[in-house]
């Protein structure tokens, strides 16, 4: 296929309660409406320039299709933080899109955009939102920041919401704030002329949440992304492939520093997570069984056709693998397998996964959310040693050819960097 020459950012709407992008590809127009449940209005001078950051990295659904050489913000405001977001963005956060594709994207030039403008929100620094998928990372985040006055933030799309996270939701017990996405037609339906791919979901989920916590007065957006999510998968022509891009620590930063831009210093977005590892998480979402038989990690469950969208685990898939993998360490055999109405540690035909999970596969970690190679190897290393998994020798033979640089206690304890609040720690 050959690429485009020219995307271009024609204009975004914000009315009360919806915001509506636009898009041309070589003259071919998309849109996207986003509408709001349990928010303030949205036409206010703040909730504009928080939006244009969910519009810049938005274009990035639609740029895909075509690759173009060329990108025109046209007359989106855009200083030097959010210039640097979108950068990086096309280059890191289509990393994975590059790879599958064998696009280059390093000749790409963005031109364009207009002077940006900081006006200051009127939000409440104690209140804190909580983008809310009904994993095992956000439900702790949940948990550990019930000290503070928090609400959800869940995004669905057109086709209707997600079963499985609205049960996850339900359980905490806590307001919702809402966003449906109306993704245009055309990248839902395909065409032969489009490239298709990855495209950094998180982070236009993270504004979108910005975008819904200062219309309903939030002061602060909590995401769930761990320490692991900043490893690539891979390294391809010089640079870092990682799935996760939009989850990674530097993903955080530069959008934080895009809406401070906008709206000062006074908003606060980061992970809660940050320096946290996958066994941590695991160890305490094992604490929480009011969530163990509602939540819902397998991605066959979150298709955009509800026609499509397995009922229960599929058992069998990366992060059915994984999650299983993670909270074998902390919760009973059979409760474990009463979860997921399956047993994928056991199941044999899943061991090249379980070898990729660990860092022994022929090729690189999988394009997933999953923890890194280090944090699976220990986790199978504890496995393995229990003595109610000790019927499953195959476990225990793939666990002695690993070789992780940390232990499990040492995946217990913090991380690396963190930008979280002090009051947001107990």
């Amino acid at each position: 296929m050959n690429r485009a020459e020219h995307f271009r950012y024609t204009g975004l709407e914000v009315s009360d309660d919806t915001l509506t992008g636009h898009w041309e590809l070589d003259g071919r127009h998309f849109v996207e409406h986003v509408h709001f449940e349990n928010t303030g209005p949205l036409r206010r001078p703040a909730l504009a320039g928080v939006a244009q950051v969910w519009y810049l990295l938005a274009g990035l659904s639609y740029y895909k299709a075509g690759a173009a050489r060329t990108v025109d913000l046209g007359e989106t405001p855009v200083g030097a933080a959010g210039r640097a977001l979108v950068e990086a963005a096309l280059r890191d956060g289509l990393g994975e899109y590059s790879y599958r594709n064998d696009l280059v994207l390093d000749d790409v030039t963005l031109v364009g955009g207009a002077p940006v403008a900081t006006f200051s929100p009127d939000v409440d620094p104690s209140r804190v939102l909580i983008p809310f998928g009904g994993g095992i990372d956000s439900v702790v985040t949940v948990q550990e920041l019930d000290h503070l006055e928090r609400s959800l933030f869940v995004v669905s799309p057109a086709g209707g919401r997600f079963a499985p996270l609205e049960a996850t939701a339900a359980v905490t017990g806590l307001a919702i704030v809402r966003a449906t996405r109306h993704l245009d037609p055309q990248i839902l339906r395909g065409d032969v002329n489009f490239f298709n791919g990855h495209v950094p979901v998180t982070a236009m989920v993270s504004a979108l949440a910005a975008v819904a916590a200062v219309a309903s007065g939030h002061g602060a957006v909590a995401m769930s992304n761990e320490h692991s999510a900043s490893a690539p998968n891979l390294r391809w022509r010089g640079r870092d492939i990682n799935h996760q891009w939009s989850k990674s620590w530097i993903a955080e930063l530069l959008l934080a520093d895009a809406l401070a831009e906008r709206v000062g210093d006074d908003f606060f977005i980061g992970s809660f997570l940050r320096d946290r590892s996958e066994l941590w998480v695991a160890a305490r979402f094992a604490a929480a069984p009011q969530f163990h038989h509602v939540f819902r990690s397998c991605n066959r469950a979150f298709a955009q056709q509800p026609g499509q969208r397995a009922r229960q685990w599929c058992g069998t898939c990366d992060k059915c693998l994984f999650i299983n993998l993670i909270l074998a360490p902390f919760l009973e055999r059979d409760g474990l397998r009463e979860i997921f109405a399956s047993e994928p540690l056991s199941d044999s035909r899943l061991e090249p996964t379980l070898r990729s999970l660990v860092g022994l596969g022929l090729e690189h970690k999988p394009f997933e959310c999953v923890g890194d190679p280090d944090e699976s190897a220990v986790a199978l290393r504890r496995v393995s040693e229990l003595p109610q998994w000790a019927d499953v020798a195959r476990l225990a033979d793939v666990a002695r050819l690993t070789s992780p640089e940390r232990d499990f206690d040492e995946l217990l304890q913090r991380q690396g960097r963190s930008r979280v609040p002090a009051h947001w720690l107990r």
